[in-house]
């Protein structure tokens, strides 16, 4: 098989990569719907209902905090642009103040 898809053209092998994804998301859909059904007559057997409703992939539970946007703690007075929120390393910018003898609580926000 591996010599002959050398041979296809960009085309081919695109249409030959594209249905191979179909058919793979066709089979992973199928598994899926195969072990739910095992899951509710399991659950069933024993006095309970299981009710999944939905289980595509990409459900996995990860961290709730992604991509959540934390408040400016501390900002340049010189230049507003220049601003920090307490987290991670402390930017260069504020690092240059501080060694200058100027206090973190000069910089403070809030």
């Amino acid at each position: 098989m591996s010599e002959n898809i050398h041979e296809l053209s960009e085309d081919e092998l695109a249409r030959l990569i594209g249905n191979a994804q179909k058919s793979l998301r066709d089979r992973q859909i199928a598994k899926r719907k195969q072990i739910v059904a095992q899951i509710k007559e399991l659950a069933a057997s024993i006095g309970y209902s299981a009710e999944l409703t939905d289980i595509s992939p990409g459900q996995a539970s990860g961290s709730t905090r992604k991509g959540i946007k934390v408040a400016i703690k501390y900002r340049d007075p010189d230049n507003p642009r220049h601003q920090w929120t307490g987290r991670g390393m402390q930017p260069t910018w504020l690092r240059e103040l501080l060694g200058q003898g100027r206090s973190l609580d000069e910089f403070s926000v809030a």
